[in-house]
């Protein structure tokens, strides 16, 4: 019923990147943030950071046969509300979402596992 979906780059001991719920038609998604490719949160930039973040999210949800356009529901957690991180998932949100039918969405401040990070975001999706 559940299988657990980890892209090879995306691998984490103990937790896994999404989950597919077979027979519910409905693909969770743990927490992703603006990591490179050895696990290091990207510190160039928030904007680089955040658009990590994305494509991130994208290749959990390409493995798991799904796209953006599948999203229902995002839940982003923040650091702290500035303007400028806010305008920045705007932007790069819009990017990848359909504008006319954008998923549901939730912005929660919180403290984030590594002081670097400025993000990170889960998505609940529909299997078709």
């Amino acid at each position: 019923m559940l299988t657990a979906v980890n892209p090879p780059e995306a691998e984490w001991p103990g937790l896994s990147q999404g989950m597919l719920i077979k027979g519910s038609g409905f693909f969770v998604s743990g927490g992703h943030c603006g990591l490179d490719a050895s696990g290091e949160p990207v510190t160039s930039s928030i904007e680089d950071q955040v658009i990590a973040m994305f494509e991130n999210l994208k290749r959990t949800l390409e493995k798991a046969g799904l796209g953006f356009e599948h999203v229902a529901r995002t839940t982003c957690f923040v650091r702290e509300f500035s303007p400028e991180l806010l305008r920045t998932i705007k932007e790069v949100r819009a990017l990848h979402y359909n504008q006319e039918c954008p998923p549901a969405s939730v912005m929660v401040q919180a403290g984030l596992y590594d002081p670097r990070l400025f993000a990170e975001i889960e998505v609940i999706a529909v299997v078709p």
